[in-house]
């Protein structure tokens, strides 16, 4: 029997077409293991799913096709990197073989066929929902749409996964319900923009949410991240979702800046004084809603001014994650023509404001001690399992059963990014 090794980078919904190309693979009688298995020394085939987002992912991804050079394993790379940058990847390794994930359902099985592998990063409008792959785990990735709506000045992964590509909802939530039906307790709906899904089908994450909720069984919804510029066409009914038990209390609004100049250069479509407003309405209708938001420090127009609405901005809406990110040129991105701030200007920013936001997450993630919560297993490692309670909070415990298990525990402390708990009995 042949073996591959799938390899992943990048966000959620990569590690979803993962799970995709691993249903393609079992299809085909191929044994598979994910990265990090020792049993597959010299596999048949590595498949290196790739992430473009960030400069420094893709220079370790550059640096794991060199090390993959002559190994005498059959390369394939695709994910983001294969249809926005191409041309570093048959740098980095020439004999690999290119595949967009749009074209991984026709191409990967011609591969393991025998067939001539050839590139493939042409754009093709896919329903990948028929794909979706279930790894009869606890965490279930339900991919709910391909591209976006949005022309961010710094972002280049609109050139790798197109305009918007909306799945079919009868197949997302036939998918979501063979997940449950499979034991998964945790279901992820993971997309390049969430928010942004159905627009080209006339619906919207609020319906496609609702109409899950019907599905029996024991399980919680975690919806992915929402572009503000959408949620005013649906965010009162989106919130009538969350009040169900079966969604998790998690809002994950991607900010960018607190300076509306600087978002007007992103082309981000919204002010930060609308997110002021939707961060606000969330938490005054359903108690104690986790808003997790991205902010980006160094952008090329940012005056030190701009930098300090940002800091206020956070100071004032306290999110339960605020993922810090410097700036980073990309290839495709218009903003790469705007030049660049000094590196040493960039630093002490992103320093601030990561110094800040950890503060803000332990001080509140401290006022859970003492209070007792119910959590589902989800995750373990040598140390721990990990579980998450109504509010996604991550909760490690020192003893658990097996995963997926519901279990009442004790807040006993916490850090900046998670709480430690006892079990009680």
């Amino acid at each position: 029997m042949q073996r591959a090794v799938i390899e992943t980078y990048g966000c959620t919904l990569n590690h979803a077409d993962s799970d995709m190309i691993e249903g393609i693979l079992k299809r085909s009688e191929v044994r598979v293991s994910r990265e990090g298995s020792t049993e597959d020394a010299k596999p048949d085939y590595v498949i290196v799913n790739t992430c473009t987002v960030k400069k420094p992912t893709e220079q370790r991804i550059i640096d794991r096709l060199e090390k993959l050079r002559g190994k005498g394993s059959s390369i394939i790379v695709t994910g983001c990197m294969a249809s926005a940058n191409p041309e570093r990847i048959k740098e980095a390794l020439p004999e690999a073989s290119i595949i967009s994930i749009s074209n991984i359902p026709t191409e990967l099985p011609k591969v393991l066929e025998g067939g001539q592998a050839r590139d493939s990063i042409a754009y093709r409008k896919v329903d990948r929902a028929k794909l979706i792959y279930n790894p009869k785990e606890v965490i279930a990735r339900i991919p709910v749409s391909d591209g976006c709506l949005s022309s961010c000045s710094f972002c280049e992964t609109k050139f790798a996964r197109g305009p918007l590509n909306s799945f079919s909802e009868e197949l997302i939530l036939k998918a979501v319900s063979n997940a449950v039906s499979n034991g998964s307790k945790e279901i992820e709906l993971a997309s390049q923009d969430t928010g942004a899904y159905g627009a080209d089908r006339r619906t919207d994450i609020a319906d496609l949410v609702s109409k899950a909720l019907s599905i029996d069984g024991n399980f919680r919804i975690r919806i992915g991240m929402l572009n503000p510029e959408h949620l005013h066409k649906y965010f009162d009914r989106l919130i009538e979702c969350y009040k169900s038990d079966k969604v998790y209390k998690f809002l994950h609004l991607p900010v960018q800046s607190g300076s509306d100049s600087v978002l007007k250069e992103m082309r981000r479509n919204y002010s930060a004084e609308e997110f002021r407003s939707y961060v606000n309405e969330a938490r005054s209708k359903i108690p104690g809603m986790s808003i997790s938001t991205d902010m980006i420090v160094g952008y090329p127009t940012e005056t030190e001014e701009d930098f300090l609405e940002s800091i206020s901005l956070l100071k004032e809406t306290r999110p339960a994650v605020t993922n810090v990110s410097k700036f980073w040129e990309r290839p495709n991105a218009s903003a790469k023509r705007s030049g660049r701030l000094s590196n040493q200007i960039i630093k002490r920013r992103t320093i601030e404001m990561a110094r800040l936001a950890k503060s803000i997450q332990y001080e509140d993630l401290s006022l859970a001690i003492g209070t007792t919560e119910k959590i589902c297993i989800t995750e373990k490692n040598s140390k721990s399992y990990v579980g998450r309670d109504s509010f996604y909070r991550n909760i490690a415990v020192d003893s658990a059963e097996d995963l997926g298990t519901d279990i009442t525990v004790r807040i006993t402390g916490n850090s900046s990014v998670c709480l430690m708990a006892e079990r009680i009995a």
